[in-house]
């Protein structure tokens, strides 16, 4: 699987999108950090265009690329490999150059300008939604042959998280204004990692105070003991049901 894996990844490099994404998000942050010198500020804004682009570069990417090398898996499928294997090989590639891009792209203007803990706490936050949102796009690819239906539905997962989701969710608290619903709020939250990763990015930043009696009652239970291993198993939760059902019906898909 190494060998794979390490094939996967020379294919990317050579590709020039890792490249192209890394700056991309290095001048993001340079010119964010140009802006204000408060590491609240500038948490949060980063936070706002990470929640925005990282899911659908991650989408996007991880499906053109399942099929950019579909003649290679198949290639690979037709000898002694494990198909496991050849799937976690691509599925890790796509992982480590996303994950790789967010660090360095992020970490180098950190390094000159200087964070908090915050800061890390969005480090991995991206890192965790692109792992959510690429293994989203692999389980679209592996259940169906068109390159554009499939990309279409790795949209669909994006447009539904980052957009459709919150005005669901909207609507329910304005049509429900006149009962208590901090609870349902805080369940529909664990539906939806955007949402879920945003949540636990504000809570960092103290600002619940202007998000009156729910918002206190998000950093009442997002900073207890109890809330941090929950939300964290379930971002876990999140980054791992799409890749393991995408490797089941890899493995029993006939190409």
């Amino acid at each position: 699987m190494f060998k794979l894996l390490k094939y996967s990844l020379y294919d990317i490099v050579k590709s020039r999108f890792a490249i192209l994404y890394t700056i991309f998000m290095v001048l993001v942050a340079v010119s964010i950090y140009q802006v204000s010198e408060d590491m609240s500020k500038v948490s949060l804004s980063l936070l706002n265009i990470m929640l925005m682009i990282v899911p659908l570069i991650a989408a996007v990417f991880a499906t053109t690329h399942f099929f950019n090398n579909l003649e290679f898996t198949e290639l690979m499928l037709a000898q002694p490999v494990k198909r496991r294997d050849v799937f976690l090989s691509q599925v890790l590639a796509v992982i480590i150059m996303l994950s790789a891009a967010i660090v360095i792209g992020f970490g180098i203007p950190m390094i000159l300008w200087g964070a908090d803990s915050t800061v890390l706490t969005l480090l991995g936050i991206g890192i965790a939604l692109s792992v959510v949102f690429a293994g989203l796009a692999f389980l679209a690819s592996v259940l169906t042959r068109d390159k554009a239906k499939a990309i279409g539905i790795s949209l669909s997962f994006w447009i539904y998280f980052s957009l459709i989701y919150d005005g669901f969710v909207l609507y329910l608290i304005y049509s429900l204004a006149d009962y208590p619903l901090e609870r349902t709020t805080l369940g529909l939250v664990f539906f939806n990692p955007v949402d879920l990763g945003r949540i636990i990015m504000l809570m960092q930043l103290d600002i619940s105070a202007l998000m009156g009696y729910t918002g206190a009652f998000f950093q009442n239970f997002f900073g207890s003991a109890k809330g941090i291993l929950l939300s964290s198993a379930m971002m876990l939760l999140w980054m791992l049901w799409p890749l393991g059902v995408a490797m089941r019906v890899f493995r029993k898909k006939d190409f």
